[in-house]
């Protein structure tokens, strides 16, 4: 392909320090395209900063299309917008967004069940800059499990994760919340088999997923893709969740167990140990790399440049009135 200059329209600041998983995908696709020797603009929250690509601020209360640099090629979007844009255009919706109306033609989603339950076909897993994890030590001493993620969310089911450890007698580390939320109300958790790393990232991350035995994802919703999983697959932790959304696409029985039942699951992590974690490992190398994402997303940027469509019609949700919280117990 021809070296492009691509515009990457992001709504947050780069790069990003701790958590931040789609800010890590973002990130590291303009890094990877760079490296291929593409020409990147960032269009993004204030505060960027890039050593490999140009820089703008985005305004939020300015049409996307007025924001746009001449001499650009093509337009990837990670922010939803309704408008048409004059340039080769594609939109990768990473949430679960539940407007009902139709999304634009050339939108991407990030799993295939994601992209099913708005009736379209395109999407491309979302991929991880294996240098900045570094080595994995798979012979290291391994006590307890964790989960990762935005524990003030409901839907992401930190309580449940206390639940089955406690029952489990497995000490858990929750890597992106406290021991007292305020954020939904007063919540304060007593159990102390429970240790809150708050919002880590960095080394000190990658630290702690190394010595776990395994994430622990009882999600209640339908999960798009989770950078939770294949970061904690990357450090050979298996990964024991229900099987909503993306997550029986993704987690195979060789790299962990899914069930709605709290009994079943309690067991599959009394045999977290059982797995084996150099070829949970290897999976996400081979699967879900940036570069691997990047050159997927290569693919679709040649359609788009075609004048070719990514979706054979708009995208709109199919269950325009989801469950709330999906089974567990």
């Amino acid at each position: 392909m021809t070296a492009l200059h691509i515009l990457i329209v992001f709504n947050k600041r780069l790069p990003v320090s701790k958590y931040g998983g789609t800010q890590r995908v973002v990130w590291s696709l303009g890094k990877e395209l760079a490296a291929l020797g593409h020409r990147i603009t960032f269009l993004a929250g204030e505060g960027t900063v890039c050593d490999f690509a140009q820089v703008k601020n985005l305004d939020p209360d300015k049409p996307l299309t007025d924001q746009i640099p001449e001499e650009v090629d093509l337009v990837h979007s990670f922010v939803n917008t309704w408008e048409d844009v004059d340039r080769p255009f594609i939109l990768t919706q990473e949430g679960n967004s539940l407007q009902d109306r139709d999304f634009h033609i050339n939108t991407c989603f990030v799993s295939r069940n994601h992209a099913s339950r708005y009736g379209a076909e395109t999407f491309v897993y979302n991929g991880m800059d294996l240098e900045e994890y570094g080595k994995v030590s798979f012979d290291r001493e391994r006590t307890y499990v964790h989960f990762l993620g935005k524990a003030a969310w409901n839907v992401k089911n930190v309580k449940g994760c206390i639940s089955l450890t406690r029952k489990a007698g497995i000490p858990l580390r929750v890597l992106g919340g406290s021991r007292i939320n305020l954020k939904m109300g007063l919540r304060i958790t007593l159990d102390t088999h429970v240790r809150f790393e708050g919002m880590v990232g960095g080394p000190y991350k990658n630290q702690l997923l190394n010595g776990s035995r395994a994430l622990l994802f009882p999600v209640l919703w339908h999960e798009p893709f989770g950078i939770a999983l294949t970061e904690s697959l990357y450090f050979g932790c298996p990964v024991i969740g229900t099987p909503h959304g993306s997550l029986p696409e993704l987690i195979t029985p060789e790299f962990g167990y899914l069930s709605n039942s709290s009994s079943e699951l309690v067991k599959a992590l009394e045999q977290a140990d059982s797995y084996d974690r150099k070829k949970c490992h290897e999976y996400v190398c081979d699967n879900f790399s940036a570069r691997k994402m990047t050159q997927d997303y290569l693919q679709l940027y040649e359609i788009v440049l075609k004048g070719e469509t990514l979706n054979s019609r708009p995208p709109r949700l199919v269950d325009k009135e989801p469950s709330k919280l999906l089974p567990f117990g």
